[in-house]
């Protein structure tokens, strides 16, 4: 693994290294994501830290691309592909999401849960094939009353949905408690 060396990746490492067993659960939209028919290709999820997600869509017959700024994450996560006799199905990268962008027109599927960055987004739905699914849900506004966030890390009112580019369309949108979900589809071509 590519060495990252940012803020994030420490306070990232130590929160995940204070775990002593992760969970590996799956996120709930997580499943929606992949529900709806897709095209063929594999699954994007960025900033997995710790998810059962990039798991749950391998086993499901998907090659999965999962990426995170911590190592210690990533190594728990593939110690569990590497159990579960994954690794011909999960790419594990090292990166910062405040620099890595993805392909564009490469994924069945791209999600992302509890990570926003506007500069993101962009690329992230631009990675989505014809057809495919986009899947995120951040902190919104409200969160910052109860914790400190800084506004950069929260969506404002209508986002993620009004960044989203015309040919998406949105299936659907959930503000639960201080977070807001989206699952959308990009549009096959006419």
């Amino acid at each position: 693994m590519r060495r990252v060396n940012s803020p994030d990746r420490l306070r990232w490492n130590a929160k995940y290294a204070a775990r002593t067993t992760p969970s590996f659960s799956v996120h709930p939209l997580a499943a929606r994501a992949l529900a709806p028919p897709l095209p063929d290709g594999p699954v994007l999820d960025l900033a997995c830290g710790l998810s059962g997600d990039p798991l749950s869509a391998a086993e499901a017959g998907r090659a999965v691309t999962a990426v995170d700024v911590s190592d210690v994450a990533l190594e728990r996560l593939d110690a569990e592909v590497r159990r579960r006799g994954l690794e011909d199905r999960i790419t594990l990268i090292h990166a910062d999401l405040l620099e890595w962008r993805p392909p564009r027109s490469s994924y069945a599927a791209v999600r992302c849960f509890g990570y926003w960055d506007r500069e993101l987004f962009g690329p992230a739905a631009a990675a989505v094939l014809p057809g495919g699914a986009l899947a995120w849900e951040a902190f919104t506004e409200e969160a910052r009353r109860h914790r400190p966030l800084p506004a950069a890390w929260c969506l404002a009112p209508g986002e993620p949905a009004s960044l989203l580019p015309e040919d998406f369309t949105v299936l659907d949108v959930t503000d639960e408690r201080e977070k807001r979900r989206i699952l959308a589809r990009r549009d096959p071509p006419l």
